[in-house]
């Protein structure tokens, strides 16, 4: 994903130079090359699409052993974190956003994981150094939910919300509908680059209860365990079921769900049978759905349409343009 982040940066090059923001790419980290950091500048080690090309990295650009050396050998202003979902506690994320805010960078993740365990945390420690933390990309790619309503809705109450955050269940279901098996579903979603070779995590609602505890965590200003929202995956539904459901015209769907209650915040994610009536019902592939319950508008709906590895770049960017910009 960073990898289609460093196109993004070098295809809006100028549009961000006439915002006033000049950037340069000083260190690459990942869990194959290790910690790489040139203050000076990598772009001259990097493919026209964005790859390294390892064999033109000095040695000296690899003495850094971990990520606080690393940020000040790369002499960072901002960090990118894109490391997989730990549903468990959000490590390794979290250390480095940590690492990141106390060396004097804003913080930028398209990882769940932090909000989830360290939302507090870390917004506390940037606000203490005068920096951002930021996410957008964490729950629907780059569509500004989170900035929404930061920055656009203040003092509004948000009451609930349902939505399919999905992709791998809702082209698993899709799948079925036409008629494939719920093993050769999975395939297909894989196929689509969607599904992990593991796709444990989706198939038993795990990420999608990270992104509507995310969500309540922030829009709703309650901070929610992963045991309490009641959980239930597609992983017990029979393709005839799953056609059956269609056929008859209330198709199934995981429907992720929060509502606050007089007793404080109940959340759900289940494959739940829509009336075709529904707008949650009609969101099939690879696409999105989130739809708002507030005080003032009894329903405000987000639909993303079959987004490419862009849109979450696209959230990166759009984080760090808030982030720097002036």
């Amino acid at each position: 994903m960073n990898r289609t982040l460093a196109q993004l940066l070098a295809q809006r090059e100028s549009e961000l130079r006439a915002r006033g923001i000049q950037w340069r790419i000083t260190g690459i980290a990942s869990r194959r090359l290790g910690w790489i950091a040139d203050a000076e500048g990598l772009s001259r080690f990097l493919s026209e699409d964005g790859l390294l090309r390892e064999e033109l990295v000095p040695a000296s650009a690899r003495q850094s052993t971990n990520v606080r050396e690393w940020l000040d050998a790369a002499q960072a202003d901002a960090l990118f974190e894109a490391t997989s979902l730990n549903v468990e506690n959000g490590q390794p994320a979290i250390d480095h956003l940590r690492a990141a805010l106390e060396h004097g960078a804003h913080a930028i993740t398209a990882n769940k994981g932090p909000i989830v365990h360290a939302y507090r945390e870390l917004s506390a420690l940037a606000a203490q150094r005068g920096r951002r933390f930021l996410f957008e990309s964490a729950v629907m790619d780059g569509v500004p939910i989170f900035s929404l309503f930061r920055e656009n809705l203040p003092v509004i109450h948000l009451q609930g919300f349902r939505g399919i955050l999905n992709s791998t269940t809702n082209v698993m279901l899709d799948g079925m509908e036409a008629g494939l098996s719920f093993d050769a579903a999975l395939q297909k979603a894989q196929e689509f680059g969607v599904a992990e070779t593991d796709a444990t995590h989706d198939i038993e609602g795990w990420d999608a209860a990270v992104k509507v505890a995310a969500l309540v965590t922030v829009l709703m200003g309650e901070r929610i365990l992963l045991r309490n929202i009641e959980r239930e995956g597609i992983g017990e539904l029979s393709a005839e079921q799953v056609r059956t459901a269609r056929e008859e015209g209330r198709p199934y769907k995981l429907v992720c769900s929060a509502r606050r209650m007089a007793s404080g915040i109940t959340a759900r994610v289940a494959p739940v049978r829509l009336p075709l009536s529904d707008p949650l019902a009609r969101v099939t592939g690879t696409s999105s759905i989130v739809y708002f319950e507030t005080d003032i508008f009894p329903g405000l709906c987000i639909i993303e349409d079959n987004p490419g590895l862009y849109a979450t770049a696209y959230g990166m960017l759009a984080d760090f343009i808030r982030a720097v910009g002036k």
